[in-house]
């Protein structure tokens, strides 16, 4: 009873997270993606790419582009506009404008295992096995955005194909940086230069931000009082998967999830009944 009593007072001051109550502007444009998908990363290539003549850092990112999942609604409200926010929720229909950032859940699982245990949400002896039976079942407590797949596949099937909706993958983003980066410049009418790209994305190298995190990290609100010997920032790189998870962790993801990846290209090793040259690889659309 005293929670709920607590929880509408928070509302109605204001001092809630905004999340999925946030009010929702016209010119307002997300970046969305399910955890642990590189929003973080993909936030500071837009960031530099919006702001070249600032120092993006951990220290102004929310007050350039503000996680809704972690400030208020009275911090969000207080924002002018038009705004850039991050975001993780599933579809929600009053987003006007949304660049959707997708990541093989193979990998997706592994960087989850390491931030819930930086958070404190999982014990570091919990066998990554046990990690991923309630990643696929949706029993983590990101179960508010829904599992990987139906955080995906809300927005694709609701939105894929419309000038208001680009969709990204983060293999790409790390495989072709320059290029994708071209896409998200345009998508947010920005007439962006081959220098003003290069700079983007060397401000934004995991290098950079690994140090930016060790300087800031224990200022900034996503961070702030967590574990230090866990990196929030990790290694950037794609397929990780392949020398870390268990088959056993493997087949459960693909055997629950299969369709969806394949449909964003990603190449299944244990579902042989879905065959790879029948995916359609919508991150590489224009």
């Amino acid at each position: 009873m005293m929670y709920g009593v607590k929880r509408i007072a928070r509302y109605l001051l204001g001092t809630d997270f905004a999340g999925r109550q946030m009010a929702v502007r016209p010119d307002d444009t997300l970046i969305v993606s399910y955890p642990r998908s590189g929003n973080t990363w993909t936030r500071f290539l837009i960031a530099n790419l919006l702001f070249p003549g600032q120092s993006v850092s951990f220290a102004n990112i929310e007050r350039l582009i503000p996680d809704a999942e972690a400030q208020s609604s009275r911090y969000m409200k207080r924002l002018p506009g038009p705004r850039v926010i991050k975001s993780h929720q599933y579809f929600d229909h009053r987003y006007p404008k949304v660049l959707y950032i997708t990541r093989d859940p193979r990998d997706v699982a592994i960087s989850y295992y390491n931030f819930s245990r930086k958070f404190g949400h999982t014990e570091d002896a919990l066998p990554i096995e046990q990690f991923v039976h309630g990643f696929v079942e949706g029993t983590l407590l990101s179960a508010a955005w829904g599992t990987w797949a139906e955080n995906v596949s809300t927005w694709v099937a609701a939105r894929d194909g419309r000038p208001s909706f680009l969709l990204l993958r983060y293999e790409d983003l790390i495989a072709n940086t320059s290029t994708e980066l071209e896409k998200v410049a345009r998508f947010f009418g920005v007439d962006a230069s081959p220098d003003r790209l290069l700079q983007a994305i060397e401000n934004s190298s995991a290098d950079h931000l690994r140090q930016l995190e060790k300087k800031e990290g224990g200022e900034w609100v996503t961070t702030k009082n967590r574990r230090a010997d866990i990196p929030f920032i990790g290694t950037a790189v794609a397929g990780k998967w392949k020398s870390v998870l268990p088959s056993s962790a493997v087949e459960e993801i693909e055997a629950a999830w299969g369709n969806i990846m394949a449909r964003l290209g990603y190449e299944l090793v244990t579902r042989r009944d879905i065959p790879s040259a029948n995916a359609v690889l919508l991150g590489k659309r224009e």
